[in-house]
């Protein structure tokens, strides 16, 4: 009888483990990265928040879709982008096989074991403890230990606040802050708290609700961001921490994370020092389609040219964080529609921008009375159809007048805080940002009606400015 050679233990072993990655059926298993390709789709949890996803004036924004759709675009697929009531949600979705990741700057904790795996960090937050301005500046932890100090319940934050408790800082105690009632620092606003600990990114978009708060410290340790990514899709883990890490080398990852913050866009109407200049030096130009727009449409020439100004200055080449160009500040996708061929041309884009006003004006309800009708229309404007809904559901709900701009303006803001977003159909948005839109158009088309007949006529001309100017 011939030898039998027996395997060396090494190659056994190797074998051995070979068969286990086959499975029962003897067939690789499939590679998330071949799965994602395959459907064309790349499908991202998260939350409706403004550091996350939320429906902008143009559509959707936030920091996760911007980030998790250059993603997408680099592996060829298309973004799928679903936001979920909470953290628990995502888990569930990614432990079904139902989303490939969760992208809502997460910091992981032990809940995600055995669902998701994280990749490398792409942001390192800082924490901020905030005060009521006028009150004594804290500037050290020692001062919050013997404060009222509100934190938002089951948040990272409060996590933190656990984590010093047990190692540095035995008596600190804090009063956490359900989503469903007072957001933290409209507690310090309001006198209810000393002290407030939040994410820095969230205060970015918060401090223009609450102007009475103000920054104290930051605390030694940052927050660092991640997303989470199903747990056996090893190769899409090792693609996206890829991603991240050439975003950041190439400088993307920054400018996205600085455009996605809520001081990323100045308010260009609070900028009104040289509107007399631009009158004079601009508006003789463009009156003459201004005029025109407003005749072919039944609207003022002036609301026209005021609704420009606040959008551009009158600049034929200005350009928005989130790609709105021209004086009326159309998206490419609003100047399709409207068969605006080139956004730049200040005649096109003036009358894009008539016929798109008039446009989201007949979707005001018709009882609804002047000048609340064209204010509701400017808003509409700025933040979107939907989102003024929003608001005059609101208003309704708290006892106002939801055909009253006066009581609507007030409900929009809430827009931006969580106890209120999370009923509204259409979720978060910066519900600031129509009130001061309308302010500034307001101011701008009483400026223009105080204009001598003679100091803006017209006087067509070429238009050239350079972007920025």
């Amino acid at each position: 009888m011939g030898r039998v050679e027996r395997m060396p233990a090494v190659l056994l072993l190797a074998f051995l483990a070979a068969l286990l990655l086959l499975g029962p059926g003897c067939t690789p298993q499939p590679r998330a990265l071949d799965e994602i390709r395959a459907r064309g789709k790349l499908r991202v949890v998260t939350l409706n928040n403004p550091t996350s996803f939320y429906f902008g004036t143009h559509g959707a924004e936030g920091l996760e879709f911007e980030l998790t759709r250059a993603f997408a675009e680099e592996l060829g697929v298309t973004l799928v982008m679903t936001p979920v009531a909470d953290t628990r949600a995502m888990q569930t979705e990614l432990a079904a096989g139902r989303a490939d990741l969760a992208a809502a700057r997460i910091t992981p904790d032990d809940s995600w074991s055995g669902i998701a795996n994280a990749s490398d960090p792409y942001d390192n937050v800082p924490q901020l403890v905030v005060y009521r301005r006028g009150e004594k500046r804290p500037r050290g932890s020692l001062q919050i230990e013997s404060a009222r100090l509100a934190v938002r319940a089951g948040s990272p934050q409060e996590l933190m606040l656990d984590h010093m408790r047990r190692t540095v800082a035995p008596t600190l105690t804090w009063v956490s802050t359900a989503p469903s009632s007072a957001d933290p620092l409209e507690d310090v606003q309001n006198g209810q708290a000393d002290y407030a600990l939040v994410d820095a990114r969230e205060y970015s978009f918060a401090r223009h609700l609450y102007p009475k708060v103000a920054i104290g410290f930051a605390l030694p340790t940052e927050r660092s961001t991640h997303w989470m990514v199903q747990e056996r899709a090893h190769d899409l883990l090792e693609a996206a921490n890829g991603f991240l890490r050439g975003a950041a080398r190439t400088g993307k990852l920054a400018a996205i994370v600085q455009h996605s913050s809520g001081d990323s866009r100045r308010f260009e109407y609070l900028e009104s020092r040289n509107f007399q200049a631009h009158v004079l030096q601009r508006l003789p130009r463009l009156r003459s389609w201004f005029e025109e727009a407003g005749a072919q449409t039944g609207l003022d020439w002036r609301l026209l040219a005021a609704i420009g100004y606040q959008e551009s200055k009158w600049n034929p080449v200005a350009e928005s964080g989130d790609g709105a160009l021209g004086i009326m500040m159309l998206t490419g996708d609003t100047a399709a529609e409207l068969g605006v061929k080139d956004r730049t041309n200040p005649r096109e884009s003036i009358f894009g921008g008539a016929r798109y006003f008039a446009q989201v004006r007949q979707k005001i309800p018709g009882r609804i009375a002047e000048p609340d009708r064209t204010w509701f229309t400017v808003a509409s404007y700025n933040v979107g159809f939907g989102h003024l809904e929003d608001a005059r559901v609101l208003a309704q709900e708290r006892g106002k007048n939801p055909d009253s701009w006066a009581d609507v303006r007030e409900q929009l803001p809430l827009l931006a805080q969580e106890r209120w977003y999370q009923k509204a159909k259409r979720g978060y948005a910066r519900g600031w940002e129509p009130v001061q839109f309308v302010d500034g158009v307001q101011r701008y088309l009483t400026l223009l009606e105080w204009q001598p007949a003679d100091a803006v006529a017209s006087e067509p001309a070429i238009v050239e400015l350079k972007p920025g100017a």
